[in-house]
């Protein structure tokens, strides 16, 4: 894979999953289960052409697959956000944007022929149990889990299950080599949207969230409260690579931005109905500034948070044009456990600015991949290559020029970085190697705090010398520049294998441009007064 390749491709994996990820609302809509072949003649149509071919066809059929294509193919004649959602992906995707799951708390990995568990988690049911980052598990309620290929959707209909029912494990402890049975009750177990949070310097804090869950707004609080005991005046909310989510808990955020009666965001259907969301007196951080850092991937609920505070001259927005998402889709029930996500209405910014990019169809695949398109016209590398409308021209309460109809333009840009670079080979083997290096050598950071590890790892390069021993020759020959970003992101890597993903991003934000450029506009004063 080529250099150009490397820069762009993140943002087409990330932006592909917002696919599945809705700007959900409650914005007045009813929840609705849509019973197909109802009494209208259209319905009447599509029942008799099933029912022909089920009784009359030549060959058997699964007209239940066949069912499903129809809707599909109707959905792809509508936008690009519209979407079927099957049975079984409806349930992963509803309890990712739940923030919770019922299972026993763990993430795992095969690691050779074994089930092993990578890290525990925190109040979970196995940490509650004695179940420890390193063990094997062989057995659950007498089904063997090693030894034999077994893919993930297995072990987690395996795991995973109702509250309060019990999973009987059988154990293998590498440390002291014993069979240890447990008997795990499974719970709630949280799945964090807010990846990481830390203070940058004395007065400048940090946040990384992942999407707009239904739990992100109580993560957020936690991590301000926090923040804000530690000293935090300014914040740096990260939404890079955010594809979304939940409408009303991005307007929760905002509000503690904005002042009471601020407008956030309003939004339109197809009967001129405008529903408007104001913010409310409880802000608590009203006072403070806030850079959000964006980027092409950027997407829908992180566009609403971006766009409401450019649009009141709150924040100062970092990074590159947002995808441009302006659509807002409601879940509608199929009534086999399935469901299709609707658009119902468009959102516009506090300036009456709509950020959605054109579009024709989604079939031809242009308007998710074009980033590259991005890329070959220089936007990624220079601000003046993005292009603008003047007829989308809005302008804010303190005189600011905003534009609309393509995503939101960062008013302070920073181009791409070309020269974090090295093979695509290495992102997974060095996550492979850190597990594998840290099981053979838990008590090397037994003792070590984080503090620690941020000055003292690696420092004879031991490490980055016996992952290199590892690699193909075509793989080893690095330049300089390559191989200080490989060193980083296995620092990186080892971090959140010893402690957690906040430590990945303590390391990973060590040499990023977008943290280096607001920490330059904090020491310069931002925000300025105009």
């Amino acid at each position: 894979m080529n250099r150009k390749t490397r820069i762009f491709l993140p943002l087409i994996i990330a932006v592909s999953i917002a696919m599945g990820i809705f700007l959900g609302t409650s914005l007045n809509y009813q929840k609705k289960t849509i019973t197909f072949f109802g009494g209208t003649p259209q319905e009447r149509k599509i029942k008799r052409l099933i029912d022909y071919i089920q009784y009359e066809y030549v060959d058997e059929v699964d007209t239940d697959s066949l069912l499903d294509g129809t809707i599909k193919n109707m959905l792809d004649k509508l936008d690009p956000h519209s979407v079927y959602i099957s049975a079984s992906d409806l349930q992963r995707t509803s309890e990712s944007m739940n923030g919770k799951f019922v299972g026993i708390g763990i993430q795992f990995r095969m690691y050779k022929d074994s089930l092993t568990v990578v890290k525990v988690l925190d109040n979970g049911p196995s940490k509650k149990a004695g179940i420890e980052a390193g063990d094997r598990i062989l057995t659950a309620n007498n089904d063997t889990l090693f030894g034999k290929q077994i893919d993930n959707d297995y072990i987690f209909k395996t795991l995973k299950g109702k509250p309060n029912t019990s999973v009987d494990l059988v154990v293998y402890r590498k440390s002291n080599k014993k069979l240890i049975p447990f008997s795990i009750i499974r719970d709630e177990v949280p799945i964090k949207s807010m990846d990481a949070y830390f203070m940058l310097n004395e007065g400048l804090g940090y946040m990384k969230i992942n999407k707009f869950s239904a739990t992100t707004y109580e993560e957020f609080k936690v991590a301000l409260d926090d923040l804000k005991e530690q000293g935090m005046k300014k914040l740096v909310l990260d939404l890079r690579h955010n594809p979304g989510g939940y409408l009303q808990v991005a307007t929760q955020i905002i509000d503690e931005f904005l002042e009471d009666g601020k407008l956030i965001v309003f939004t339109k259907n197809k009967k001129d109905k405008i529903d408007k969301t104001f913010a409310t007196e409880k802000g608590d951080f009203e006072d403070g500034h806030v850079f959000v850092l964006i980027n092409g991937a950027s997407a829908s609920a992180s566009e609403i948070v971006a766009g409401a505070l450019q649009d009141n001259d709150k924040g100062t927005i970092v990074g590159r044009r947002s995808f441009g998402k302006g659509l807002v889709q409601q879940e509608m029930q199929l009534g086999d456990g399935s469901a299709v996500r609707l658009t119902v209405s468009r959102y516009y910014t506090p300036t009456g600015r709509s950020i959605q990019k054109p579009y024709d169809h989604k079939g031809d695949g242009q308007y998710f991949n074009d980033f590259e398109e991005r890329y070959h016209t220089g936007e990624l590398m220079n601000a003046d290559s993005i292009k603008v409308v003047d007829s989308l021209k809005y302008v804010t309460p303190k005189g600011k020029i905003v534009y609309g109809g393509g995503g939101i333009i960062p008013d302070v840009f920073v181009s791409i970085d070309t020269t974090y670079y090295f093979p695509d080979f290495h992102y997974q083997r060095t996550r492979q190697f850190a597990f594998q290096y840290f099981d053979e050598n838990v008590e090397e950071f037994k003792d070590w705090s984080l503090e620690r590890f941020l000055i003292d790892f690696d420092l004879d390069e031991h490490i980055f010398t016996e992952y290199m021993a590892t690699i193909p020759d075509e793989y080893s020959h690095l330049e300089v520049e390559e191989r200080n970003n490989l060193k980083l992101f296995l620092k990186a890597v080892f971090a959140q294998q010893v402690f957690d993903v906040n430590a990945y991003y303590k390391v990973i934000n060590e040499q990023d441009k977008m943290i280096e450029k607001v920490i330059e506009l904090d020491k310069e004063g931002y925000p300025l007064e105009p």
